[in-house]
């Protein structure tokens, strides 16, 4: 099998560690298809080699469809990291909390939106007064006003479209930020940077396992995360869309 080999020399402790532990319990879902780990160690990890292959409506199909498996299989509790994976685990070369958590809204407003705002802010590309819109939001997010019935799912974490790669065999997935959160998470970013076939997956999804009714109006608000993410290190437009969609989630409870 062809593999594709990942270094980073100066890697912190448990980073290709937590990105094997996160690629075997999605696969162990047996749901959306993952790349196979074959090798991991402090500063690499090698993976089979994904051949290319142009996106087609009947892969996103089945992509949808088999999301929605991965997620069903679900987790102990939201914030839940992978299996055998300790301490914190990382979006990109960025850390984050993974600590289990009874709500889901306190998971999310405090592990995976609060810990980049002011790291958004040092970076001067989120200002003091869009900082506390921000924060404003995540109050009343943990404070439970978008609770819902909903299980912890087993989550992709950092599931844009640069993580979706179609091959000749469908969709397989690379790099999660893996863990236990609210389906709905994975979805809006999916839509954040566009992905091919959006709406066939999203409908494959729906039809596989129905969304609850608003869930395209919550977008806003599973997009915080990633918009914070990208805010702490990647300029000051990220900064303006997160204090955006912070508004649009006020708006909303």
């Amino acid at each position: 099998m062809e593999q594709l080999v990942k270094t980073r020399a100066d890697a912190p402790a448990g980073f290709f560690a937590a990105e094997a532990a996160g690629l075997r319990w999605l696969a162990a879902a047996e749901g959306a298809r993952i790349a196979r780990v074959l090798d991991v160690g402090d500063d690499r990890i090698a993976l089979e080699r994904i051949a290319e292959a142009a996106p087609a409506a009947e892969a996103a199909d089945a992509f949808g469809a088999a999301l929605a498996a991965t997620h069903a299989a679900g987790a102990d509790a939201f914030g839940s990291p992978p299996p055998g994976c300790e301490g914190d685990i990382f979006i990109g070369r960025r850390s984050q909390p993974a600590r289990p958590t009874a709500t889901w809204g306190a998971f999310y407003a405090r592990q995976r939106v609060e810990p980049f705002v002011p790291i958004a802010v040092a970076a001067g590309n989120l200002s003091a007064s869009g900082a506390e819109v921000v924060r404003r939001a995540c109050e009343a997010i943990a404070a439970g006003a978008f609770d819902d019935d909903e299980p912890p799912a087993r989550l992709h974490g950092d599931l844009w479209a640069g993580n979706v790669l179609w091959s000749p065999e469908g969709v397989v997935l690379i790099d999660p930020a893996a863990h236990s959160g609210h389906r709905e998470t994975d979805l809006a970013m999916l839509a954040l940077f566009g992905c091919p076939f959006l709406e066939r997956i999203l409908g494959a999804y729906d039809a596989a396992r129905p969304l609850r009714d608003g869930w395209r109006e919550r977008v806003p608000l599973h997009q915080l995360h990633p918009l914070a993410v990208h805010a702490a290190g990647h300029g000051p437009s990220y900064g303006r869309a997160l204090v955006e969609a912070a508004e649009q989630t006020l708006a909303l409870v």
